[in-house]
């Protein structure tokens, strides 16, 4: 599902709000109740809104994220421009770690034609893509498998990575709040990432353009711990300033022209 920039608005806005009714986002839109009837349906189909009677709200709370499906299908045309970017910045014959998430999965597939890499990962999706890449050395922690998605986590994960120093670790989060702070939702998925931070010599974060203002219970880390993040469109504000001062490279990977 790629979405429409009102829909994009709309999203803010019932984040914003925590809960609207459908009278008032076709009003402050200047749209009629049945476009807004229509965005609804299809964002609460999505899993990103939870429609009730009358109106819209925020789905679930800080605590749960979405369904691993239902983040597959969300703005899959953002995630691959992203990967695609991603895969063009990776020099040849790098170290890389890549963790969970549909977007690592995403850039995993963009990585087919690399030569000398060494991947490790705590994603068993990520592995079954490079497995049959002939001329990538495939490395996967060991762990408890979580079935929903097919990450691995919990402290023999973190162990395992500690042994490691790689050129660039490319991860995503699940949510980027105006503070600075990257949260996530599993305080075990967030204690692998934290580890693959401190082990890796620069760190790349994917984002789409959702997951800006998106709340989640845990913290991982601070934007000045990045080094670059890429994303399909320029972040709102108050981004741009938190990343020109935290010095984070910010690429956005645009549609390319026809």
């Amino acid at each position: 599902m790629q979405l429409q920039p009102r829909q994009l608005r709309l999203i803010e806005e019932v984040r914003r709000l925590g809960s609207v009714t459908t009278e008032a986002l076709a009003e402050q839109f200047g749209v009629t109740l049945q476009t807004v009837r229509r965005d609804v349906r299809l964002l609460s189909e999505a899993g990103v809104l939870a429609r009730f009677h009358g109106g819209v709200r925020v789905p679930g709370s800080t605590t749960e994220n979405l369904a691993y499906r239902q983040r597959q299908r969300l703005n899959e045309a953002a995630k691959l421009r992203i990967a695609q970017r991603v895969a063009h910045d990776v020099p040849h014959g790098c170290s890389l770690i890549l963790n969970i998430g549909t977007t690592a999965e995403a850039i995993a597939r963009e990585l087919a034609d690399h030569r000398g890499l060494r991947v490790i990962t705590n994603n068993l999706n990520v592995a079954a893509i490079l497995s049959d890449h002939p001329d990538c050395e495939l490395i996967v922690a060991g762990g408890v498998v979580r079935s929903r998605d097919r990450a691995i986590m919990g402290e023999a994960t973190v162990e395992f990575i500690a042994q490691f120093k790689v050129d660039i670790a490319l991860i995503g989060i699940s949510g980027i709040e105006a503070d600075g702070t990257l949260r996530d939702f599993d305080y075990r998925e967030v204690k692998v990432s934290r580890a693959i931070l401190e082990h890796s010599r620069e760190v790349w974060l994917a984002a789409d353009h959702s997951k800006f203002n998106r709340p989640a219970m845990v913290e991982l880390a601070r934007l000045d711990n990045l080094d670059r993040l890429y994303t399909d469109i320029q972040p709102p504000e108050p981004f741009p300033r938190l990343l020109e001062q935290a010095g984070v490279q910010c690429v956005v990977a645009q549609e390319s022209a026809e």
